[in-house]
């Protein structure tokens, strides 16, 4: 892969291949390890839409204009298999919120139960208010995750990767490093004062987690652009959020 795929200022000091995506990987994803880590413990997420951000801004601040194409970063006409993506992102949530209660139930251990938790959902609340919320966290968690998290793992990290060491070895790595940096979200709990693992049911976490990266990136490849990925990633936190209003 030519170097030219990257800004002028970048290519002193980097080639875009496998040790570039792993500078990325150690940069973004440690941070937000940490960080999301940290919030669960303060109740405070204010700093994880920032990592979010700037997550999304990693393809514009190190690619040029050819090296944004490459990562899939533009439109599509596979308008049929956006609106499939959409709607196998939502049945992939249902999917997990249903193993997670059939095995868990409403305790602690269901990955949704848990996540819940950073909502902050007001005990009570019901009705007109209980849906506003829930519109307002859909918006949030169809923009900001999907748009931030797939122009960084299988935009520019995947395609990073793939340059070096080929479509189906970065295809593994990239799909676990999405998967080990959800432990922070979910595996490595804060509860009642401290941090513990969950070892079963984090481990279910993370191979639905490097499951679902997979169907992210066949959408993206299907739709030949990121946003066959970011569509489908929608669909999921949109499933997940709605399991988590009205299914728990």
């Amino acid at each position: 892969m030519p170097e030219s795929l990257l800004r002028p200022f970048w290519t002193k000091i980097f080639k875009f291949d496998w040790k570039f995506g792993t500078f990325l990987l150690l940069i973004i994803c440690v941070s937000r390890f940490i960080l999301v880590l940290d919030a669960n413990k303060r109740g405070n997420y204010d700093l994880i839409g920032a990592i979010m951000v700037l997550s999304g801004l990693a393809p514009v601040i190190f690619l040029n204009r050819a090296g944004l194409k490459v990562t899939g970063v533009g439109g599509t006409r596979e308008y049929e298999w956006i609106f499939l993506a959409l709607f196998t992102g939502i049945a992939a949530s249902l999917v997990l919120y249903f193993l997670g209660y059939l095995l868990y139930g409403l305790s602690d251990k269901n990955w949704y139960v848990y996540i819940a938790r950073s909502y902050k959902i007001p005990s009570g609340i019901i009705g007109s208010q209980k849906m506003v919320m829930c519109i307002i966290m859909a918006i949030v968690g169809m923009t900001f995750s999907p748009i931030g998290e797939e122009l960084f793992f299988r935009g520019i990290v995947q395609s990073s990767f793939a340059a070096s060491l080929g479509e189906k070895r970065a295809l593994i790595i990239d799909g676990l490093a999405f998967s080990l940096t959800h432990i922070s979200h979910f595996g490595i709990v804060y509860l009642n004062g401290h941090f513990t693992y969950f070892t079963l049911p984090g481990l279910i976490w993370v191979v639905s987690m490097f499951l679902v990266s997979l169907v992210f990136y066949f959408f993206k490849k299907r739709c030949n652009s990121l946003l066959g990925a970011v569509f489908c990633h929608s669909g999921f936190n949109l499933g997940m959020i709605c399991s988590i209003f009205y299914l728990l």
